[in-house]
């Protein structure tokens, strides 16, 4: 779905990310991962279009991101920044209507029809009971799942996530990722996310990549990067890894 071809990003001089050439895969939950200033977040705001390439190309379904008008764009990409806007005075219904904008334009009149897109995507994260709540009054958990609704009746093919999970504890992180996964596998989404914990990005991703200082060091399924070996080359420390009592997967931990 999304390829870069040795896509760089340069700012004042200094490489940000390096020529890089990705291929991301249609309908699977891909994550990047490693240390903070490792390019994580610049890949994803060249795939969102919030950056453009300083070098090379990034396509989309074949076609570079750039010759997209901004409606199509939209229609086919959602992308969820790390720092979503605020949102005083929005209720949780108001602000999943907003994924409705790129069929609708400026002026354009929603249709039952796009009600019942909005009602849907409400329901699909489990937010029925506070549809009619100000975003502002809602728990962190509840918030980043109304901006997946949104997302969601935006009806894209592909969703961007920059960090969805950096304010939340781990209990919320679980039920986001879950409900991620849950949307990707139903839905048949194809979802590319920045996640700092590898443990949960192992177990709710098809496919891992590493970077660092700018530069792809790693990539597979998770079962492939999760050893002591890759780990050490990701995060530049020692972990160690044991089997998940259950699913014999294994988890890592700072010995």
């Amino acid at each position: 779905m999304y390829q870069l071809v040795d896509a760089s990003f340069d700012i004042e001089g200094k490489t940000i990310l390096q020529p890089t050439s990705l291929t991301f895969n249609k309908g699977q939950v891909t994550t990047l991962l490693g240390h903070n200033g490792c390019g994580k977040s610049t890949l994803v705001k060249l795939l969102s279009r919030q950056n453009s390439p300083s070098h090379g190309k990034v396509l989309f379904v074949g076609k570079a991101v750039s010759e997209f008008s901004h409606q199509d764009f939209a229609l086919n990409v959602a992308y969820l920044p790390q720092h979503p806007p605020i949102t005083d005075g929005v209720t949780v219904r108001e602000l999943v209507c907003f994924g409705r904008y790129p069929w609708k334009g400026a002026f354009g009149r929603y249709s039952k029809h796009d009600y019942q897109l909005v009602d849907d995507a409400i329901e699909k994260v489990g937010l029925t009971p506070f549809k009619d709540r100000f975003v502002a009054t809602l728990s962190g958990g509840e918030r980043q799942r109304a901006w997946v609704a949104m997302l969601l009746a935006q009806q894209s093919k592909c969703i961007l996530l920059d960090e969805p999970t950096s304010a939340l504890d781990v209990a919320h992180q679980y039920e986001l990722l879950a409900l991620i996964r849950e949307l990707n596998q139903s839905l048949g989404l194809t979802v590319i996310m920045v996640l700092h914990d590898v443990n949960m990005a192992a177990k709710f991703s098809d496919e891992l990549i590493a970077l660092h200082s700018g530069k792809v060091i790693a990539s597979g399924s998770p079962e492939s990067m999760m050893t002591p070996q890759t780990l050490q080359q990701i995060y530049g420390m020692e972990l160690a890894l044991f089997p998940h009592p259950e699913t014999g997967k294994p988890i890592s931990y700072i010995p």
